[in-house]
């Protein structure tokens, strides 16, 4: 039996992410929710994302924290703990703060253009995205 540091970790392939995305987003859409009602019994009204600067920049602040959170505290998502899933630096190790925020930036610029980051695992010989590269992080199955 070998040990992790000379048997090489099984990349995650595109289905497997799109089906944890789909996990996450689930999760996802709870805390926005969530988010959203306490900001509204705050007395802060109805908002709407995307036309709100301030309101977008909070939404997108929950999505952060909740998945750099779980990058760097657990190297795991529910998603990604659901489907065997973890993230790790070049080094096998979960990523500090500073890649995960990296992480968190440039998969906004993946979907930002029409999603071809997400797309990049199905030309990528490593099956890397964008953000993957970016940040010197991969997805590996556990």
């Amino acid at each position: 039996m070998q040990d992790s540091q000379t048997n090489p970790s099984v990349s995650c392939g595109l289905i497997r992410r799109l089906v944890i995305i789909f996990y996450d987003s689930a999760v996802m859409l709870a805390l926005l929710m969530l988010a959203s009602l306490l900001g509204m019994l705050a007395g802060l009204g109805p908002k709407t994302a995307l036309k709100d600067p301030g309101y977008t920049l909070f939404l997108l602040l929950i999505c952060y924290l909740y998945l750099a959170w779980c990058w760097h505290a657990g190297g795991m998502t529910v998603g990604m703990r659901a489907w065997r899933v973890r993230i790790e630096d070049r080094h096998g190790n979960r990523p500090g703060w500073g890649k995960v925020t990296v992480r968190f930036l440039a998969a906004l610029l993946s979907l930002a253009v029409a999603g071809m980051g997400f797309l990049w695992p199905l030309i990528d010989p490593q099956k890397r995205t964008w953000h993957d590269i970016l940040s010197h992080t991969r997805l590996v199955r556990s």
